[in-house]
């Protein structure tokens, strides 16, 4: 079994940053791909942000790309969502999670296996 935390998330203003963080435990960081997906209140959740296993590939939804950035430090369990320019449309509950050899795409839910309990960003306007 994988465990999935995140953590990192709280209030900022429209305009702000923050950064998350998602570790892993059971099994080296190494042998999953990472996604984050958000979900707003009354929407359904929504991919975010994707990295492969060595990092070498990331994945963005149109909304997201160019004002946040996935990493990831194998060594440490570690994937950091960073989110800059941040807007109203962006508050939410931020989930990470680790897909463990599911085909498919990226982009979607059911490539993923493990599911974090989420960390909530409010953007204050």
């Amino acid at each position: 079994q994988v465990q999935v935390v995140e953590s990192g998330g709280g209030l900022v203003q429209s305009g702000g940053s923050l950064r998350l963080s998602c570790t892993t435990s059971g099994r080296a960081l190494i042998d999953y791909g990472m996604g984050w997906f958000r979900q707003a209140p009354g929407k359904e959740r929504e991919f975010v942000a994707a990295i492969t296993r060595n990092g070498g590939i990331t994945y963005y939804a149109d909304s997201v790309k160019g004002r946040f950035t996935i990493s990831r430090e194998n060594a440490k369990n570690s994937v950091y969502l960073q989110m800059d320019r941040l807007m109203s449309d962006d508050a939410g509950v931020y989930y990470c999670t680790a897909e463990a050899g599911g085909t498919g795409s990226y982009y979607s839910e059911k490539k993923y296996r493990y599911w974090g309990q989420g960390t909530q960003v409010t953007v204050l306007t």
